[in-house]
């Protein structure tokens, strides 16, 4: 058995390590790192791909796009149906005015389409790089199993190479994929605590999204309103970092941890703003309420 495995592998570990070239990204496909993502360049330090990960975003981003475009496909049917309306009967400049709109809502539309179709792409590659990357792994580990010689350890080499080649593209079509995930528009909305934020209070509420970062600091008024520094942050969504959020009362010269909390984005890939409320207290006394706009 470890024999025929033996001859197996001088062929056909060179078969495969043919085959991983050949589907290389960066042959496959014509694309280019973005400036932002200098650290995808060839030789660079890779971090570890994570597919299931990279999975959620992709359905989530689908989904949010498919929204995107329905709304629009629907506000241009309406804009269609009322320009045929105004054709007949009504101003000839309001009707070229619509003309305008119809034609505004077209081009975005057909924008949208180029943006799905280019993630579904990104994904399509991503998953072929995955599938080839799992498969040197499992021949690795195969190899390993049977005695060593010459040609088992010529494989073995081959298998590490392909490996590493796999790996350095699904990193860099995570980072081209990020370049299509939009931006998060974060609005401060206040927290929420009844009896446990009284006037004068003072906090400090830090944001984090991977290196992206936002501090801000609010009072609480003799009226129960609440005055914040910032209202409003723009963040780029990652594919692997979270939301962590932590909480801090002022008091004088001295800081109190009220809580951190960390708070997953894949839920904000869509349409409708959306209102969080986040327990910052472990008992739920403290709340922070934010709002998110993709």
């Amino acid at each position: 058995r470890s024999c025929s495995f033996t001859g197996f592998s001088t062929v056909q570990s060179r078969k495969l390590a043919k085959s991983l070239s050949r589907s290389s990204v960066r042959s496959r496909m014509s694309l280019k790192p973005p400036k932002a993502y200098n650290s995808l360049q060839k030789g660079a330090p890779l971090w570890d791909p994570k597919p299931l990960q990279v999975k959620k975003i992709f359905e989530a981003l689908k989904k949010g796009l498919n929204e995107y475009l329905e709304a629009h496909q629907a506000e241009l049917d309406y804009l269609s149906g009322r320009h045929k309306d105004t054709k007949r009967n009504s101003r000839l400049a309001f009707y070229y005015d619509l003309d305008k709109q119809i034609r505004s809502v077209e081009r975005y539309i057909r924008k949208l389409e180029f943006h799905i179709s280019k993630v579904e792409e990104l994904y399509e590659a991503y998953c072929i790089q995955c599938r080839l990357r799992d498969g040197a792994t499992n021949m690795k580990h195969a190899f390993s199993l049977c005695p060593s010689t010459k040609a088992s350890r010529e494989s073995l080499v081959e298998l590490y190479k392909n490996f590493q080649e796999c790996t350095e593209d699904m990193c860099f079509i995570e980072g081209a994929l990020e370049v299509h995930l939009g931006e998060f528009h974060v609005k401060m909305k206040g927290l929420v605590g009844f009896a446990r934020l009284c006037p004068g209070d003072q906090y400090e509420v830090f944001v984090r999204l991977g290196r992206q970062k936002w501090r801000l600091k609010g009072k609480i008024e003799t009226d129960d309103s609440q005055t914040w520094d910032e209202e409003e942050k723009i963040f780029i969504p990652n594919l692997h970092e979270k939301f962590e959020i932590k909480v801090t009362e002022l008091r004088g010269l001295a800081t109190i941890l009220v809580g951190v909390v960390t708070c997953d984005s894949i839920n904000f890939f869509t349409t409708k703003p959306q209102a969080i409320i986040v327990d910052i207290t472990e008992l739920g006394t403290i709340k922070l309420q934010l709002e998110v706009l993709w």
